[in-house]
């Protein structure tokens, strides 16, 4: 792990890429892609920040004291939070600094093992490899906004990267059109689709 002068006061979040593509290999790993709020965390003794992707401060208490009790000094964690009803979690599934090291040209997998022997508290949460052939159909059954494949040896980037890409899960149903508006402003062709479904 490579030493650095100074706690950092921003890392741009990296981003996945979309795509259409469904995949499985030894070389990535899976993760559940949850339906809430980028959320990455700035630890520095008891001094917590939380922000947005785009650096956008947030206010989570819960999750702000639950970083806070860890025992490690400087810590800065990548996630996803989430609200269920009074069900308040931040899914962690990556780490980029932790006590004075940069470790994000660490591969995954050993960020991983990095982030997994954090003792995290609730509202806090492990995000947990998704096993099988076919995660992505996983997701559709059990209602997901879809998975993440991520390769098992990629640095963190502070950029989207095709290094992790999102499958997102597609609704499908068979749909009649009873009619169309005409277009608007810049748009051709159609403007909006009237249509219905049988029960």
């Amino acid at each position: 792990m490579q030493a650095a002068n100074s706690f950092p006061e921003w890392l741009v979040p990296m981003a996945a890429t979309l795509t259409q593509e469904r995949f499985t290999g030894p070389e990535w790993i899976f993760e559940r892609k949850f339906d809430g709020i980028r959320l990455i965390a700035f630890k520095q003794g008891t001094d917590v920040r939380l922000y947005s992707r785009n650096r956008l401060p947030q206010n989570i208490p819960r999750v702000a004291q639950a970083i806070a009790d860890l025992p490690q000094r400087e810590l800065i964690l990548d996630g996803e939070v989430t609200w269920g009803g009074e069900n308040l979690a931040y899914h962690v599934f990556d780490v980029m600094w932790i006590d004075a090291r940069d470790v994000t040209k660490l591969p995954l997998e050993q960020r991983r093992t990095v982030l997994n022997e954090l003792p995290f508290k609730s509202p806090m949460h492990h995000v947990r490899l998704l096993e099988g052939e076919s995660p992505w159909q996983r997701a559709e059954q059990q209602g997901w906004e879809g998975v993440i494949a991520k390769r098992r040896d990629s640095v963190y980037e502070q950029r989207r990267s095709k290094a992790w890409l999102k499958m997102k899960c597609e609704l499908k149903r068979d749909f009649i059109v009873g009619g169309f508006t005409d277009p608007q402003g810049k748009r051709v062709g159609l403007g909006a689709l009237l249509v219905g479904h049988y029960k």
